[in-house]
């Protein structure tokens, strides 16, 4: 097994991913934007003991898709975000369609208490590789949540308010505030 993180989910975890994914599919865009939760990898470089040799993977670079599909995407370290949006950026999954590779336009963790602080600085330091990547973090406890666009820190947001994404979308989830 190439993951040494804890599934944390609570209640109120789900809730926050259900929440989530009701409100992405109301995005109104044609069925381009794509949609991943928890049960799919997002495929990145380097080795997690070495924080900076990690780096998502730009798809862009590429040049023989059918072989990186059916060579190396299955080779490379995952990890499993709580939730992806791809909207604007592209990806590419794998034949069995568990794992993608890219950079997603939006990354949501919902940390608990089954996440090692190890877990979050990976993730964390991760996602900040891409620069065309907003991601954003929601404690089980808070309201608040941290939001960043690749290692850019950006204004906190609240789910006492309609959460945007530097691209436009919103979540309306204020019914999850405590």
């Amino acid at each position: 097994m190439d993951s040494f993180m804890e599934m944390g989910t609570t209640a109120r975890h789900n809730e926050i991913i259900t929440a989530l994914i009701r409100k992405i599919l109301n995005f109104a865009d044609g069925g381009k934007s794509k949609l991943f939760h928890e049960n799919y990898s997002l495929v990145y470089w380097g080795k997690r003991t070495e924080l900076d040799s990690l780096e998502l993977v730009d798809i862009t670079n590429i040049k023989d898709i059918r072989y990186f599909k059916e060579n190396v995407i299955n080779e490379l370290r995952r990890i499993e975000p709580d939730f992806m949006l791809f909207d604007k950026n592209g990806y590419i999954e794998n034949d069995k369609r568990t794992r993608i590779a890219g950079f997603p336009d939006l990354v949501i963790e919902v940390w608990s208490e089954g996440n090692s602080d190890m877990e979050q600085e990976l993730k964390k330091f991760l996602y900040s590789t891409s620069l065309a990547t907003e991601h954003w973090y929601i404690r089980q406890d808070s309201n608040d949540v941290e939001c960043f666009m690749g290692d850019e820190v950006l204004p906190p947001q609240s789910l006492k308010n309609i959460l945007r994404t530097q691209n436009g979308v919103e979540f309306n989830l204020k019914h999850m505030a405590i």
